[in-house]
């Protein structure tokens, strides 16, 4: 019998971990797994001592993608007797997940160990850092089901790496491998299999010693600067600095030059 507990939590000091676990279905992602997204999302929104959270699997591939084949989600499986904007409403369910993630004033990393397809590249785009071994691939499979990518894997990934690249993976839907996906800015960094996730929560260590407020900050006001015009973007760094001035982080690490 399946192991009905695809994905688990794990904490380390100021650290969640999400770690994927269903390797007889590629870490194809069930409404189990999405549920232990949200439960550490919402970890990370009320609890102050966790300050970076990151996500996992184990096994040959990261995920393949949604689980077509899971129960009770209307979502994938859309008839003729299910409205379309019924589709689109329990579709949307699903990318708030994505977009909470996005709008959570915490760093966010993707540590990708293998293949990465579908839903899960696209959650990848959602997340503030991405890292992946050596073996780790990516793509966009959706085009050849006579689909688009649905859940952000269009705009995001355009966002990110613009219309090229953006059509040579979600368009063309050609694969991308560990060093062409650095290359392009898909992920920031290739670490060693051997070292990998003591590389990741090397990165997230040095994380937590920024100061909360200045590196949530810079969170919002690097994703809002995509959307402004220069003036606005440098309007926006001053109103942020208003607000970081008079914190007692940056007093106390000031004041140090002050002597």
């Amino acid at each position: 019998m399946a192991n009905d507990i695809h994905a688990t939590i794990e904490e380390r000091e100021g650290v969640i971990t999400v770690v994927m676990d269903r390797p007889e279905k590629l870490n194809a992602i069930s409404p189990q797994m999405t549920e232990t997204y949200w439960e550490a999302v919402r970890q990370m929104s009320t609890r102050n001592d966790l300050r970076c959270m990151v996500i996992t699997a184990k096994g040959k591939y990261f995920s393949a993608g949604i689980d077509l084949n899971a129960p009770n989600k209307r979502e994938f499986h859309p008839d003729q007797a299910h409205p379309g904007w019924n589709y689109r409403r329990d579709y949307r369910l699903h990318h708030l997940l994505y977009d909470e993630m996005e709008n959570l004033e915490k760093p966010i990393i993707m540590a990708v160990q293998g293949i990465c397809l579908g839903a899960g590249v696209e959650m990848a785009m959602s997340c503030d850092f991405r890292f992946c071994t050596p073996r780790a691939e990516f793509a966009l499979p959706e085009v050849d089901l006579g689909l688009i990518p649905g859940s952000g894997g269009v705009n995001r990934l355009t966002r990110l790496l613009g219309p090229s690249w953006g059509k040579w993976i979600a368009m063309a839907g050609m694969r991308v491998a560990a060093e062409q996906a650095k290359t392009i800015g898909l992920v920031h960094d290739v670490f060693q299999e051997e070292t990998f996730m003591d590389d990741v929560y090397a990165f997230c260590d040095r994380l937590i010693t920024i100061p909360a407020d200045a590196l949530g900050l810079a969170k919002l006001t690097v994703d809002m600067a995509a959307d402004l015009d220069r003036v606005g973007g440098r309007h926006l760094s001053r109103l942020a600095n208003t607000t970081l001035k008079a914190t007692p982080e940056h007093l106390e690490r000031t004041a140090r030059f002050k002597k």
